[in-house]
């Protein structure tokens, strides 16, 4: 008797081994690679919250506030101070004080003829302040201020004028109790003017060797960015085979 043939069972696929192994590892490995980027975008965002609204760091390229600051200090300025300012804007947040008269302020100089640059100098008045200068002594509602500091460099060309003066000449007092202003503002005389709201008067501690409200004017106090807090890094640096580390400058307060 014949017998029926019946299909066999069909033998299971044979697996790949090598293709199993290599998908768990492509995932893991696109996971890590998907992890590491978000870690450093989580990086980047907190970086640049601290830079904007807490603390940020500058460096002192020029003499102009010698010997208080010197070329190559590196400083954490406070940014909270004078309300952050929001990047690629001209939005400034509330701050929870104001420059004040004396201490050291870094801003954003108003002289759109030197490209606007962030500075460093000294708040001399603030507004309503009545000031002028004699003979380099610079005098604030009538009583003298003498520098805080002794001159880093002898006095120069002190009856020296400018054309950038001449921004005084349409703010000065003719007829105040300090006396008339000179009839051309020198470098060491000048004033009396006031100083209106919302704005401020900087002078640099070098001021024969700085650039700053004699020449620019009034700044205002949205262009304040912070107020400086120490002195985290110094070097003297004149090429690569000449420089030095100040370290008695490290940690040293800024007054």
């Amino acid at each position: 008797m014949a017998t029926k043939n019946r299909p066999g069972k069909r033998a299971p696929a044979t697996k790949n081994v090598v293709a199993a192994a290599r998908g768990p590892a492509k995932r893991n490995s696109s996971r890590v690679a998907w992890d590491s980027i978000k870690s450093l975008i989580g990086v980047i965002i907190i970086f640049l919250v601290i830079r904007t609204f807490f603390i940020e760091a500058y460096r002192i390229p020029s003499g102009s506030m010698e010997p208080t600051l010197l070329i190559g200090d590196f400083l954490f300025v406070n940014n909270l101070a004078f309300g952050p300012h929001i990047p690629f804007t001209h939005i400034n947040l509330p701050g929870y004080s104001d420059p004040v008269r004396g201490k050291v302020a870094i801003y954003q100089s108003p002289d759109a003829s030197d490209g606007n640059p962030i500075v460093v100098k000294r708040i001399v008045g603030v507004p309503g302040d009545t000031l002028y200068m004699r003979n380099g002594l610079l005098y604030v509602n009538g009583v003298p201020k003498p520098l805080p500091v002794p001159l880093a460099s002898p006095p120069v060309a002190p009856n020296e004028t400018n054309p950038e003066f001449a921004w005084q000449t349409r703010v000065d007092l003719p007829n105040s109790r300090f006396g008339p202003p000179p009839a051309v503002p020198t470098h060491d005389n000048w004033g009396p003017f006031v100083i209106p709201p919302d704005h401020y008067f900087s002078l640099g501690d070098n001021r024969y060797d700085s650039k700053d409200a004699r020449y620019y004017g009034f700044v205002p106090r949205a262009n304040f960015r912070g107020r400086p807090l120490f002195i985290y890094f110094s070097i003297d640096f004149v090429n690569v085979f000449d420089w030095r580390i100040r370290w008695g400058r490290i940690g040293q307060g800024i007054h």
